[in-house]
């Protein structure tokens, strides 16, 4: 189903800008929503609901697009001899507090008498089924995390909103800053990335609420 309004938080990001440019492209109204363009810290509830009040309801997409894979120069652990404290308080503030905040704040934008979906971006290595090669303990962490937040939140959302969807996406790996470091994975553009998530969200139906998708609509174990 087309999205007729959109709102993209995470906007100045690779992904982020290329997901409202696709959005715009289709004929969507699109509000987009940063920290380096409005002062949006994600990971501050003050700042969140700050922002989200502003804003008028309805939109049919609800798309949260922040993330990071390092913070404060603390990058992938390869051991458990890497394992920081601070860093992993870090990577769950951001990757699975800060989406689940907006979510909070956001569901009374989304509608209830019709279909309206909430997408944030996760990631495969949040799969502890797929977990293969161990590391990486605070992304995958968060992921994890992330992925808990939003199945929980998707069986009380149906109580008041039935025909919301809630989701978490694995965009794969895109060529943004977030993966200048890995140059041997086989990358996507964000404008290819942004049109496969955007199909994904509009092929999706109230009975797949709270899953874990990719970019081409497979369910990810969790």
């Amino acid at each position: 189903m087309p999205t007729e309004r959109a709102l993209v938080v995470g906007a100045s990001g690779g992904i982020g800008a290329a997901l409202a440019a696709e959005l715009e492209g289709r004929g969507a109204a699109v509000v987009r929503l940063s920290r380096s363009a409005d002062g949006l810290d994600v990971t501050d509830e003050a700042s969140v609901e700050r922002h989200l009040a502003a804003l008028d309801a309805p939109f049919d997409l609800v798309f949260v697009a922040t993330g990071a894979l390092v913070i404060d120069g603390n990058r992938p652990e390869k051991s458990l001899k890497q394992l920081d404290p601070q860093a992993l308080t870090d990577q769950f503030r951001l990757n699975a507090l800060g989406p689940a905040l907006v979510l909070k704040h956001a569901l009374r934008l989304m509608p209830r008498d019709r279909r309206g979906v909430f997408a944030a971006l996760s990631a495969r290595v949040g799969s502890i089924g797929d977990n293969r090669l161990g590391g990486w303990y605070s992304y995958r962490t968060a992921k994890a995390a992330l992925n808990q937040l939003i199945h929980g939140a998707a069986v009380e959302v149906a109580r008041t909103h039935r025909h919301a969807i809630l989701a978490c996406l694995h965009p794969g790996t895109v060529a943004t800053r977030f993966t200048a470091g890995y140059p041997d994975h086989d990358k996507v553009t964000p404008e290819q990335a942004a049109a496969r998530l955007i199909e994904v969200c509009e092929g999706l139906a109230p009975d797949q609420s709270g899953g874990f998708f990719d970019y081409a609509g497979r369910e990810i174990p969790w």
